[in-house]
């Protein structure tokens, strides 16, 4: 297979309401909106994409938050864990504001070499953040809540669910995946160099409850591919090995694909480009409500239908 992606591009779980959703990743985790929009095949709800200031591929967390939307169940066919990368020494700091926020957290545990705070947002979806030992690179996003020597880099990795192990593990060495390490039961595969934004643990708890897609949970995981022309090619490959893939859709921001792997998660491969600014300054991500052109025509009665979202200042700061 010629497939080798480099990394996460996203992670979408489901939501409750909106704005809530938004008060815990603007406020308490420090992320920046860097695009509020619709979901496209339901344009009565909101599409909230959070990440670093520009929104690069591999710090995205995105949301539909449904306000009437059911409690979800964590369990195997799912993604169960999403885990953000913090600077090495800032779990402690994380601790005392998460729980200053009344968020309940785990104790702080360590997992080959790797230091780990788990908890949930509002609507109860499992989130960790990580203490890389090695240096995260990439920049975070200055938002004035959380200080630049704690704050989230993107994401660090998700952890899949699985009754069993082999044909996941196939399907991620076939998107160019690479084994690691084992810790127990769970498996961790790597991409492109590996480090933070580049990993899937595949957990195998073959006498857990099966998963239920819904508030509260991880709907997709989308990996990384550099442009459509790659895109294609790769999808042409899945559809050779006999996977189930979708054509490709035009999400505005990239271009993607879906498939499941054979443990039940719904995968996207998504495009690095076009990129969050192509509808909007850098500086004013996020701050309007942006829709595609086949739904422009529709914006009275989409906006009618929507519930006001109020952003804090930081999010625009030059702006504000």
């Amino acid at each position: 297979m010629s497939i080798k992606t480099n990394g996460l591009h996203h992670v979408t779980a489901i939501g409750g309401d909106p704005q809530r959703n938004a008060d815990f990743y603007l406020r308490t985790l420090g992320l920046r909106l860097v695009k509020t929009t619709v979901n496209f095949d339901d344009p009565g709800t909101y599409h909230l994409y959070y990440g670093d200031e520009s929104g690069k591929p591999g710090t995205l967390l995105t949301f539909f938050p449904w306000r009437d939307a059911p409690r979800g169940r964590r369990g195997t066919g799912q993604a169960t864990t999403t885990s953000f990368s913090v600077p090495e020494h800032s779990l402690g700091w994380w601790r005392d504001r998460l729980v200053g926020a009344g968020v309940t957290t785990s104790r702080i545990t360590n997992r080959d070499g790797e230091d780990a705070l788990t908890f949930q947002d509002p609507d109860g979806l499992q989130l960790a953040l990580v203490a890389h030992p090695q240096h995260d690179p990439r920049d975070p996003w200055d938002n004035g809540h959380v200080p630049a020597e704690h704050a989230i880099r993107g994401l660090h990795s998700v952890t899949l669910s699985v009754v069993t192990e082999d044909a996941t593990a196939e399907m991620f060495r076939e998107l160019g995946l690479t084994f690691t390490s084992q810790d127990a039961n769970r498996l961790r595969f790597s991409a492109g160099d590996g480090g933070p934004g580049a990993m899937v643990d595949v957990l195998v708890t073959p006498d857990a409850p099966r998963g239920l897609v819904a508030n509260g949970t991880v709907h997709h995981v989308a990996w990384r591919a550099p442009d459509e022309a790659t895109q294609a090619e790769w999808r042409a490959e899945l559809v050779d090995r006999g996977h189930s893939v979708t054509s490709i859709l035009d999400r505005q921001y990239f271009r993607s694909i879906y498939f499941r792997e054979p443990g039940g998660t719904l995968l996207e491969v998504a495009t690095d480009q076009p990129g969050f600014s192509v509808d909007e300054p850098l500086l004013e991500l996020g701050r309007a409500l942006k829709l595609p052109p086949w739904l422009e025509p529709d914006r009275e009665q989409i906006e009618h239908t929507l519930p006001k979202l109020n952003l804090p200042r930081e999010n625009n700061p030059e702006l504000a």
